[in-house]
């Protein structure tokens, strides 16, 4: 079992910069691969990025590109999301998954209850 929460939603304008976070728990959080996803009013839940616990693979739905930077820290079994230049499209409940092994985008195991960003223009 992993328990996965989210924080560092918020309000904040266009062009500004939010970090969200993601604290997992579990005895075997290292085997899992970890990733974010958004879901904005009226539209399914989708990927925005997603990392390996070792760091080495990252993974970034095109929109975010540029703009989103995913981080994880292993000492602390958080992983993070840097969000710059943030746009009123941007607006959405943003979850943290785990998948166990290799990232696989719907095969998500475990999820967060998920945090709000809002971007006004």
């Amino acid at each position: 079992q992993v328990q996965l929460v989210e924080s560092g939603g918020g309000l904040v304008q266009a062009g500004g910069s939010l970090r969200l976070s993601c604290a997992a728990s579990g005895r075997t959080v290292s085997t899992y691969t970890m990733g974010w996803f958004r879901q904005a009013p009226g539209k399914e839940r989708a990927f925005v990025a997603a990392i390996s616990w070792s760091g080495g693979r990252r993974y970034y739905e095109d929109s975010v590109k540029g703009r989103f930077t995913i981080n994880s820290d292993n000492t602390k079994n958080t992983v993070y999301l840097q969000m710059n230049s943030l746009k009123p499209e941007d607006t959405a409940v943003y979850y943290c998954a785990a998948v166990w092994g290799p990232w696989r985008e719907k095969e998500v195991d475990y999820w967060g209850k998920g945090t709000l960003v809002t971007v006004s223009s």
